[in-house]
C-alpha cells in the first residue's frame, strides 16, 4: 500500500531542503500532531532531525546530538524507504554528522555550524536533504 502524504508535508520537506529549520518544524509539528502511527513516527523523525539541524545553527552542541540521534533512532524503522521517501539517505548521512559532531566535541560546534552551511551562505559540506525514491 503507497503511503499519501498531505500537501502539508511536502511544505515541510521543501522547508527542510531549504535550511528553513524553524519553519519546517511548525509545518511538520501542525501534521505530526493530528497523524497516527505509522506515519506520526515517521514525521517526528524528520521534524526531529530538522530540529537538531535548527540547534546547530544556534551553536546548541547538547540539542543538536540529542535530536539527531532521536530522530534517526525514529527513521530507522522506516528504512530503506517509506511513501515516496528515500529513508536510507537521510537516515545514514544524519547519523553521519551526529557521529562527526559527537567527536568534534562541544568546542568545535560553531565551526561545524559554518561548515555545513547554517551560519553562512555556501556549505563547505552540504546537509542530508529529504529526497524521493528514484524510480
Amino acid at each position: 500500500m503507497m503511503t499519501e502524504f498531505p500537501p502539508e508535508f511536502w511544505q515541510g520537506i521543501e522547508e527542510f531542503n531549504r535550511g528553513e529549520f524553524y519553519a519546517c518544524h511548525d509545518t511538520l509539528e501542525a501534521i505530526w500532531l493530528e497523524s497516527v502511527d505509522p506515519e506520526k513516527k515517521f514525521y517526528q523523525g524528520i521534524l526531529q532531525i530538522g530540529v537538531g539541524f535548527y540547534h546547530l545553527s544556534n551553536h546548541n552542541w547538547k540539542g543538536c546530538l540529542m535530536l539527531l540521534g532521536e530522530g534517526t533512532n525514529r527513521l530507522r524503522y522506516y528504512r530503506p524507504e517509506y511513501g515516496e521517501i528515500d529513508v536510507e539517505g537521510l537516515f545514514s548521512e544524519t547519523l553521519e554528522i551526529l557521529q562527526t559532531l559527537q567527536e568534534a566535541g562541544e568546542e568545535r560546534t560553531a565551526e561545524f555550524a559554518s561548515k555545513y552551511g547554517l551560519t553562512r551562505e555556501l556549505p563547505e559540506i552540504p546537509l542530508p536533504k529529504v529526497r524521493k525514491v528514484s524510480s
